[in-house]
């Protein structure tokens, strides 16, 4: 059974995946954040819009989870991945000091009618449960029932 997930990407990135620019979401951090090590490939993301709606659901064709990143290693998977990824050199930069990490392969992206939801928190990815789902894997459901 899959597992789904709430990403919330800025414009230029959540327009670069729906025009298939885009093909992998990078997320790194200092620490472990909850969504490391949980996402698996199969699972389903909700792509939101920073600040607006959540407009696409993708599936996560193949994840690489990293640990023990040092400023070296980031290099190198900006030297691997940003074709794939797009982001600008400062992005990289501001990454050298993160420790863990996950790359995810997108697959199946499709844009769906905008659904706002209720989320005021900072989080920027969420792994969404039957008790926290923001109304959203209704959406999914409904989806493949047609």
């Amino acid at each position: 059974m899959a597992n789904y997930h709430l990403v919330i990407l800025k414009k230029p990135y959540l327009d670069a995946i729906l025009d298939g620019r885009k093909q992998i979401e990078s997320r790194f951090s200092r620490t472990k954040r909850p969504a490391f090590g949980r996402v698996l490939a199969g699972d389903r993301l909700f792509l939101k819009l920073s600040s607006g709606p959540v407009c696409a659901i993708a599936t996560a064709a193949k994840v690489k989870n990293l640990e023990d990143l040092t400023p070296k290693r980031i290099f190198e998977l900006k030297q691997q991945y940003n074709r794939q990824i797009l982001a600008p050199d400062e992005y990289w930069r501001s990454k050298t000091d993160c420790r863990f990490g996950f790359l995810v392969r997108l697959e199946d992206v499709r844009p769906i009618e905008p659904v706002r939801i209720h989320k005021k928190d900072w989080r920027a990815w969420v792994v969404l449960t039957e008790d926290n789902d923001f109304g959203l894997l209704r959406i999914d459901a409904a989806r493949k029932i047609r």
